[in-house]
């Protein structure tokens, strides 16, 4: 069968032959076993639902195993033999560009050279996924093929609940993942619900099929590290960055270190994780000895090297070795799965991986227990440093809130509303004050035609934009400015493109609407294919997460979620192709409610009133209520918005003098 003819198939009508467990692929840990009998039988029949029953008698016992083996039914057999990859748009079947667009955006989340754990359809994050399962997939796909413009696929947690008649404006795919009642939002309710195969953690763009490889986070963590040197007034040549994590999204730590132009540290406990990262070259060196490593780091500082080096090991040691030396660490921060503490987001000090991957599976509280002993170790070891002077930031990961649960010492002498722990998010101190307040965040796009010289057209154009807008750009975004410039002009040279030809750079949304406007036009003008538009949900609108992406909202409403759930439902009647709203993220299930869209440009008048009706809303939402809370650069960016847009009319805050208080 041809491609097509296997995507159009969708489930087949004779069962494939059984798949061999292969071992060079990087795989999911085993989960959790948490289902009684009875409940087991209830997810071996939620899975056998997908397949005739002449099949049950053969596909039982492989699904029984399979749950019993690796805490999940994935159905390997069913994963299709064609490569897993983005293809050029044209080599879809279909009746609906918009639909071929979002096939070949799921095709990239599960690229073998971007998902994390592709066999367990895992993108990023150790749990974040596109599909529970393989008959999933392949429902998903065939329902794609078949979709005109007058339908929409709605998506329950990676199910594919069925095409319903709509219309050409409304999206053609609507995704939720995770949405739980709140009730039953706690780690091991995620641990149920996802081995009876009724709910999935779709983290933020694996389960919107808008993740781009690392380039996303690398482009995040560059801003952030040049930020953080920033903040400490010392130039990043020579500077010394320590952090941990090479997986999925913490893999652009080094690489983003290396733009910046600083010394990287980053802790990896996965020997394989780490042969990919430095045979992607995203890491320069690897070194297994902690002392070898105190060497090489003070050479680097010698002679102001611009390098990444990465420790196999634990980042516990890495710290405390740091301090034993008294080698000076400018700035620290973390990037391990902590939102996934106890399945494989986090591992123990002192043991192997492979005794760690055990004790997880067959001993889960006492992995428990060697977890949280290693949390209060490593903000013990951090704790050294800073009172040396380094400044160590939290970044997204939950770090801070699974280290106070472990009873680290964390915790402010003199906390405030919002500033409960010793450190800050790199939201509180960088990111929010900096970008989101101002409406800039990580806006992205996919040429959809596969073709590297459609991406440098794409650049080409997005620097022109950009550097037309900031001859007229106030003072106060002028650095934000600067910096995306910078990034777009060093985009091919620093050989970001994994997977599909994408890019990402933060804009706010004159500049997200002017470069989508301009890509609609060189569309329409045959200079390149169709585009595929998103951004992640770590963005101004996108997501509320009270340790995170709105940590730096003071007016006590950081554990509300009405700003994501208004902005999925404006994206999706303003023109988007797809959107898409979930239960946990970065910092975790229960911990925060984040949504996205996808919108595909194909050179027509209705893209170009689609892009500019959608992009404006998107960001606005987010700069509403953050100036609501009283957050003087939203204030400032709101204000400009209603000055441009007459149509805007927004609830401006009246600030109260503290001394009245």
């Amino acid at each position: 069968m041809t491609f097509q003819e296997q995507i159009q198939q969708g489930i087949p009508n004779q069962l494939p032959q059984a798949k061999p467990y292969e071992t060079n692929i990087n795989h999911a840990p085993k989960r959790k076993e948490i289902l009684g009998e009875e409940e087991k039988k209830l997810a071996l029949k939620n899975a056998l639902r997908y397949f005739d029953p002449k099949f049950h008698a053969e596909l039982l016992p492989e699904f029984r195993e399979e749950l019993e083996k690796y805490g999940r039914i994935y159905m390997y057999r069913f994963r299709p033999d064609y490569e897993m990859k983005a293809r050029p748009i044209t080599d879809y079947p279909g009746k609906s560009e918009q639909a071929k667009s979002i096939m070949l955006m799921i095709q990239n989340n599960l690229d073998y050279a971007v998902a994390q754990h592709p066999h367990e359809l895992v993108t990023y994050g150790g749990n974040g996924a596109v599909f529970q399962n393989w008959a999933q997939y392949l429902l998903t796909m065939k329902y794609l093929s078949e979709m005109t413009d007058e339908q929409t696929l709605t998506m329950y947690s990676g199910h594919p609940m069925g095409l319903f008649p709509s219309h050409k404006d409304a999206p053609r795919v609507v995704v939720t993942n995770g949405m739980v009642i709140p009730n039953y939002s706690k780690p091991d309710d995620w641990e149920k619900f996802n081995a009876l195969g009724v709910s999935q953690y779709g983290q933020m763009t694996a389960g919107s099929y808008m993740y781009i490889g690392p380039q996303g986070i690398v482009h995040g963590t560059t801003i952030t590290v040049l930020n953080a040197f920033r903040k400490i007034k010392k130039e990043t040549q020579g500077g010394l960055f320590v952090t941990s994590g090479l997986g999925g999204m913490s893999g652009a730590q080094p690489k983003a270190g290396n733009i910046a132009g600083c010394i990287t540290v980053c802790a990896e406990v996965n020997p394989k994780i780490t042969k990919i990262r430095h045979d992607q070259k995203w890491v320069n060196e690897i070194h297994e000895n902690v002392d070898e490593l105190v060497t090489r780091v003070r050479k680097a500082q010698e002679n102001k090297e611009t390098v990444s080096l990465a420790y196999l090991g634990n980042i516990v040691e890495v710290w405390e070795k740091f301090d034993q030396e008294n080698l000076r660490i400018d700035i620290g921060s973390d990037q391990t799965s902590l939102h996934n503490p106890w399945a494989g987001g986090y591992y123990p000090v002192g043991q192997s991986f492979e005794e760690s991957n055990i004790m997880m599976a067959e001993n889960p509280e006492l992995f428990k227990e060697k977890v949280q002993e290693t949390l209060r170790r490593h903000a013990a070891a951090i704790n050294k440093h800073t009172e040396k002077g380094t400044y160590f930031f939290d970044y997204g990961n939950a770090f801070l809130l699974e280290a106070s649960r472990a009873g680290a010492d964390v915790m402010a002498e003199n906390p405030t509303l919002g500033r409960e722990f010793k450190f800050p998010s790199y939201v509180q101190d960088i990111m929010g004050p900096m970008c989101f307040d101002y409406g800039f965040g990580p806006f992205r796009w996919v040429c959809t035609s596969g073709k590297p010289e459609d991406l440098q057209k794409t650049d080409d154009i997005a620097c022109q934009v950009l550097e037309e807008i900031q001859q007229n750009s106030p003072e106060e975004i002028q650095q934000q400015m600067k910096d995306n410039i910078q990034w777009i002009k060093g985009a091919q040279e620093n050989k970001l493109v994994v997977g599909s030809q994408a890019r990402i750079l933060y804009a706010d949304a004159e500049g997200r609407m002017k470069i989508a406007e301009a890509f609609n036009k060189a569309i329409k003008n045959g200079e390149i294919g169709p585009v595929v538009l998103g951004r992640d949900h770590h963005d101004v609108s996108g997501t509320d997460s009270p340790y995170r992406e709105t940590s730096n909202i003071y007016d006590g409403s950081r554990f509300t979620a009405d700003m994501a759930i208004h902005n999925v439902i404006g994206d999706s009647f303003r023109g988007a192709t797809w959107v898409s709203i979930h239960n946990g993220g970065g910092v975790g299930w229960g911990e925060v409610i984040n949504g996205g869209f996808g919108m595909l440009l194909d050179g027509s008048d209705e893209a170009d009133r689609r892009l500019k009706s959608m992009l404006f809303w998107d960001v606005n939402n987010g700069i509403s209520r953050r100036s609501w809370a009283r957050n003087e650069g939203a204030i400032f960016a709101i204000k400009r918005a209603m000055e441009v847009e007459p149509n805007l009319k927004v609830t401006l805050p009246n600030i109260v003098d503290d001394n009245l208080l």
